[in-house]
């Protein structure tokens, strides 16, 4: 299931009388409605189901790699298109096998690859719209290696996000497990002994001792009180991407990264569109769906509309502020001569190369940072344990 896909439980009516009731995906109502239609349904009724109820339908980036590529190879080498599906069916993940199976048994049933893709429900609409317009090209190979490609860029660009996000979860993660570990076992234990002993002890030493006395009397209930926030996450955690990437937008150094990622993916789905004959505004309306950083997709849907109200691309490239100036220019000079797909395709690579670059330099900002993290968390624990003792010892002295 796509980003974009909801869960819904319908209510349809039967050619021959009667209703049938059951659970199915779609992006909208309207496409719901346009699939059962296709099985002699009438759609009747329709409730969208929570997001967290949603099953997962096993096809993940990687699969979607591993289907293009191979059909690229097949088709492009004169291969029918479903032998080519049952070759690819055993080149995919098991839980994706069954998804293949169906899309090969609906083409053998008169299907086109676009509808049958779109049928599963797992294809996000770029691809389906690729495909359906290289069916009208008769470029299905080409269209599938360009798809592969944007595929294999985004699986880079998350590759390099996942290692940015590793290092300092992993970090954090420490610093909280030692730093609890300090509070509850040991801070209590020396607070015990420097009471007995009449040790005068700082106010931050008092209220270290009193948390780790509260968590090890409320242990249970923290536990319970951790895993309920952890089932709210899960249950509202479109809201809660949504509420996090709002807050990481704003970071000056994730801003830049987020741009260059988004850019990324943009320019390789208007690469692939180009390829298979889609016309520039169409391609937008289209490419403006894999795109999730508000301001560069606010201002690319006013250019798409601008452009079919009859402006000109050139001019219309310029009001794109978002992008560098450099990106575009070269737009600009593409257009001029024609050769858009090859500006495109040019230009993924180069936003893919900068996401490399500015995902190291995001992490080189990080690792002092996360070293002061740790020194601040553990730090101020062992400084409740050491300033009382080191007072008792002068006194005793």
């Amino acid at each position: 299931m796509t980003p974009h896909d909801i869960s819904f439980f319908f209510i349809a009516a039967k050619p021959a009388g009667g209703r049938h009731m059951g659970l199915r995906q779609a992006r909208s109502e309207r496409l719901l409605a346009e699939g059962l239609s296709r099985e002699s349904l009438l759609l009747l009724r329709s409730w969208p189901m929570p997001t967290w109820t949603s099953p997962s339908q096993g096809f993940s980036l990687k699969d979607h790699a591993a289907f293009n590529q191979q059909l690229a190879q097949l088709l492009t080498r004169g291969v029918p298109l479903v032998e080519a599906l049952d070759v690819t069916e055993q080149t995919v993940s098991l839980k994706a096998k069954g998804v293949v199976s169906q899309i090969r048994e609906m083409v053998s049933s008169g299907a086109s690859l676009s509808e049958a893709c779109e049928r599963t429900g797992v294809f996000d609409v770029v691809t389906v719209a690729v495909y359906r317009a290289a069916e009208r090209t008769g470029d299905l190979g080409g269209a599938s290696s360009q798809l592969y490609t944007t595929a294999r860029r985004q699986l880079a660009v998350l590759g390099k996000a996942a290692t940015l996000m590793i290092y300092p979860a992993i970090v954090f993660v420490i610093s909280i497990l030692v730093s609890l570990s300090l509070i509850v076992f040991l801070v209590p234990r020396i607070g015990e002994t420097m009471e007995e002993a009449g040790a005068k002890m700082p106010w931050f030493t008092v209220m270290m001792i009193s948390i780790g006395r509260w968590l090890q009397t409320n242990g249970l209930w923290v536990l319970l009180g951790v895993a309920m926030v952890a089932m709210l996450v899960v249950i509202f955690r479109t809201r809660v991407y949504a509420a996090i990437m709002l807050f990481v937008r704003r970071l000056p150094l994730m801003s830049d990264l987020l741009l260059a990622q988004e850019s990324t993916r943009f320019f390789s789905v208007m690469a692939a569109m180009t390829r298979s004959g889609v016309p520039i505004a169409d391609a937008l309306g289209v490419a403006n769906e894999a795109i999730g950083f508000p301001p560069l997709r606010k201002q690319l849907m006013s250019m798409r509309q601008s452009l079919i109200d009859g402006g000109l691309l050139r001019q219309l490239i310029e009001t794109v502020t978002v992008l560098p100036l450099g990106t575009r220019r070269l737009l600009i000079a593409a257009e001029r001569s024609g050769d858009m797909e090859s500006a495109f395709d040019s230009l993924a690579e180069d936003m893919s190369e900068e996401v490399d670059r500015r995902a190291s330099r995001l992490l080189a900002v990080l690792e002092p940072l996360l070293i002061v993290m740790l020194v601040v968390m553990v730090g101020s624990v062992i400084m409740a344990i050491m300033i009382p003792m080191l007072t008792m010892a002068s006194a005793v002295e």
